[in-house]
């Protein structure tokens, strides 16, 4: 469906633009407002938020951009950038490409134009901003600003008041009243600024959804069946536990703040243990707290799905900025063999399903399972078509009262043993990290340790994933292979080279990522001479996970780098083109 959806639109249209100011000022307020209300009147669009390292005050910036088609990634530049003040405005400059037709507004009043946005030869606009706000009671700057970019965009004043009653409502009559007046003194302002029209969608094809990414992969695992959570905060996936704290409560669920990351898998190992669907959720730091338990986890064959939602490191890094750089230590981070499960969503729609189908492999095959989202899809605000309903939902093996006497780890053709939860009669058996017997039982025995990894190995290589292992689309002798949230930018640049009569050049986004596919990646493969891989980290993790587990093409290029600055649709077109002339 989402395949189709993207191709319907030849002519997709987009405009993107920021809004700047100091950490607290509003920026992001204005442009969550501005998403909303584009919504409302059929836009597709999302929102990314960057801020600096600063718990309060310092730089901030919403970056939107919309259009009349679905949108996965950041576009190459901006067409209007409105400041509220300056403020260390220098350390986002990077995160925001402008041309020569790009219209700044600036409040003269924050003093002079940053140099390094004069540089772009923009346009410049100066209006009052904080000014025009005190001339309404209790008028904010960022209302007015949301009134510029209302007027300039030519959004209807119902859309943009009907967000507001939403937002403001219970702030009561007076704050939404001067708030929708302090929008229309902004409109005023700017009503001989020109305008930059809406490239607006169908909208009736029915109703949309404004979601973030840690916000679809809490409601794909709330679907899935998952109904005990433990974690310790942490950006970029505090989110998710916000999300299912709410969303727990109401299917009879319980959530509960641990004290920290080591307590939390503990957690969720014995609840799962109980026979809950469990699942936790954290960024790089927590993962490597949690990588010990991660293997107990294995060796008892218990269930779990930990959510990574990765941000730049090593350590404590940029908490505030994307990379994919937890790959290795998802793969191989465990010590001894350890199998398991790796998966990552690559759109914000994507993690509603792809969380959705973790929860079912856990359970199904009673493994830990991580899924690697990262701060882009976790945090960007998104405008999707309503995700279609898919039938994965948590189903275990478990096992009635046993005859006999009860092997919990017995060898089956799948690999995987029913379970026993605890409390059935008969039932009763040791779950540790030793290697065991068929029964359990602690054992040192090496015909005991082969046979236990065969089985565990086994039931994850012999599973049947089906189509969601991988989305491969188009034709041609060259591909280019990626993962995760760079897919977005890749599949712009390849659906604008085909408009320029570029076609043959195939899309393959890795969404399980280990066990590997060899198989499938070879029917996938078939007929492709050469290959470029695309990766956001430094040490292209991807490039040598692929070299190690898949017969790739002799003529394979990686184009890498790390984080925090996203790929653009833009870049990607201009190396495709010199890869393909190489």
């Amino acid at each position: 469906m989402n395949r189709n959806q993207r191709s319907a639109k030849a002519d997709q249209q987009s405009l993107s633009i920021a809004v700047v100011g100091s950490g607290g000022a509003g920026a992001i307020t204005t442009g969550t407002l501005l998403l909303e209300a584009a919504a409302k009147q059929g836009c597709y669009g999302i929102l990314t938020r960057t801020v600096g390292p600063q718990i309060r005050g310092g730089e901030a910036a919403a970056l939107v951009r919309v259009g009349n088609a679905a949108i996965d990634c950041v576009g190459d530049g901006f067409d209007i950038l409105l400041a509220m003040d300056w403020n260390n405005v220098d350390r986002l400059v990077a995160e925001i490409p402008l041309r020569a037709d790009s219209l700044i507004i600036a409040d003269p009043e924050q003093g002079k134009v940053p140099e390094a946005i004069l540089t772009s030869g923009a346009r410049i606009c100066e209006l009052p901003i904080g000014e025009l706000a005190k001339s309404v009671s209790k008028g904010r700057p960022n209302m007015i600003s949301l009134g510029i970019l209302a007027e300039l965009l030519d959004l209807q004043s119902s859309a943009v008041n009907a967000v507001l009653e939403k937002q403001l409502s219970k702030k009561g009559e007076a704050a939404l009243q001067s708030s929708m007046e302090t929008v229309q003194a902004g409109r005023d302002a700017a009503s001989g600024l020109g305008k930059y029209p809406l490239p607006v969608g169908d909208a009736a094809g029915g109703k949309r959804w404004l979601i973030t990414g840690n916000h679809a992969s809490a409601y794909g695992a709330l679907r899935a069946g998952i109904r005990f959570v433990a974690a310790y905060p942490i950006t970029p996936a505090t989110e998710v536990l916000e999300w299912l704290s709410s969303g727990l409560a109401k299917t009879g669920g319980r959530l509960v703040q641990a004290e920290d990351e080591l307590a939390s898998i503990n957690m969720v190992i014995g609840a799962s243990f109980g026979g809950i669907p469990s699942l936790t959720a954290t960024s790089g730091p927590g993962l490597s707290l949690m990588i010990e338990s991660l293997g107990l986890a294995v060796a008892s064959e218990i269930p779990l799905v930990v959510i990574d939602v990765m941000r730049v490191g090593p350590s404590t890094g940029i908490a505030t900025k994307a990379e994919q750089s937890d790959l290795n230590i998802a793969v191989y981070g465990f010590h001894g063999d350890a199998p398991h499960l790796v998966v990552a969503p690559n759109s914000v729609a994507d993690c509603v399903s792809t969380t959705q189908w973790a929860v079912h492999l856990a359970e199904a095959m009673q493994v830990p399972i991580i899924v690697l989202t990262d701060q882009y899809l976790g945090q960007t605000k998104s405008i999707i078509d309503r995700p279609s309903k898919v039938d994965y939902k948590a189903e275990r093996l478990t096992t009635g009262i046993p005859t006999g006497g009860y092997a919990r780890y017995a060898i089956t053709d799948s690999g995987v043993s029913p379970m026993a939860i605890p409390g059935t009669p008969g039932g009763q058996y040791t779950a540790d990290g030793l290697e065991h017997s068929v029964k359990g039982t602690p054992s040192t025995k090496a015909e005991d340790h082969e046979q236990q990894m065969n089985k565990r190995q086994q039931k994850i290589s012999n599973f049947n994933y089906g189509d969601h292992w991988a989305d491969v689309e188009g034709t041609g002798s060259l591909a280019v292979l990626t993962w995760g949230s760079t897919t977005g930018a890749i599949r712009e640049a390849l659906r604008k080279l085909k408009q320029a009569g570029v076609d043959d050049i195939r899309l393959l986004s890795l969404r399980l990522i280990t066990p590997a596919q060899p198989e499938k990646f070879t029917a996938a493969m078939t007929g492709v001479e050469r290959v470029l891989i695309v990766e956001q980290n430094h040490s292209a993790q991807l490039w040598h996970f692929l070299r190690a587990h898949y017969e790739l093409p002799k003529d394979a290029e990686v184009y890498n780098r790390a984080g925090p600055l996203l790929f653009r649709p833009g870049e990607i077109i201009e190396k495709i083109k010199q890869w393909r002339s190489a």
